[in-house]
């Protein structure tokens, strides 16, 4: 059963988690951030966007180095790709042109390992350019629809588990990206995060139940599960026993250990 791309149900539940991350602060008048262009449904983009409305986040701290080179195992090389995909939207709000051209050829080796690079070529091409203009607002349709583009490309073919796959790296990327905010601003009230942070990973839940049989039973893909579980049985009764930091800082933590496992460091 195909998933629907970033379902609404997900992307409402992010738009509150990010509004409710943390205080309102000042923002960097020094730092560029997206513009918010209007959208017929909500977004990863979104997500971060409401971040940026409402704290002074350090975007540039939450960098990644480069990924390897791309594993032979398409499922792994998909989950890759997801985080990377959340790697574009969390460049974007730092207006670095150079570190999204950076990502953004990352993004096309792995797509390319996918069998989508050619299609993906032009679209990344024009993001690139549109980085290198300071173009921040029609940079982020454009991500916003590539990452759309990608999924569809991927079930014309019949790689509806790659699909799936791409969307749980991106929902594991952006929910370590909210936890590691939370981690720095020890003065942030970690109990609005978990108001919403249940129904993000019931989405993750859900995408991995629908995974096919051989490609769930994978060692690494087992991994995720169990730690998808893991996390929401610690957060599933937030709204009555709000986590601590010190909780929300471990969450983060096994989130960095699975992205450097899906890496093979």
């Amino acid at each position: 059963m195909p998933a629907i791309p970033f379902r609404l149900s997900r992307a409402v539940c992010l738009a509150a988690l990010s509004i409710c991350l943390v205080p309102a602060a000042a923002l960097d008048p020094t730092e560029p951030k997206a513009a918010v262009a209007a959208a017929t449904e909500p977004s990863p983009a979104d997500f971060l966007d409401s971040i940026a409305q409402k704290t002074k986040a350090r975007w540039r701290l939450l960098f990644r180095p480069p990924p390897p080179t791309p594993p032979t195992d398409r499922g792994r090389t998909a989950l890759i790709l997801g985080t990377l995909l959340g790697d574009s939207f969390l460049v974007l709000q730092a207006g670095d042109a150079q570190q999204f051209r950076n990502n953004n050829q990352d993004v096309l080796t792995y797509c390319r390992t996918l069998g989508l690079g050619e299609k993906l070529l032009p679209r990344l091409m024009t993001q690139g350019n549109l980085a290198e203009q300071n173009a921040w607002k029609d940079l982020r349709q454009e991500i916003v629809d590539g990452h759309q583009q990608a999924l569809k490309l991927l079930r014309d073919q019949r790689d509806d588990d790659l699909a799936l796959l791409i969307d749980i790296g991106l929902g594991l990327r952006l929910f370590e990206i909210a936890t590691a905010l939370i981690v720095a601003a020890p003065e942030a009230d970690v109990s609005l995060l978990c108001a919403s942070s249940p129904s993000l990973l019931r989405d993750l839940q859900h995408d991995f139940g629908h995974l096919s049989t051989p490609k769930s039973e994978v060692a690494l893909m087992l991994r995720v599960s169990t730690l998808i579980n893991e996390v929401a049985r610690l957060w599933q009764d937030a709204e009555k026993t709000p986590l601590t930091q010190t909780q929300a800082a471990e969450t983060n933590d096994k989130l960095k250990r699975l992205m450097q496992e899906m890496q093979g460091k």
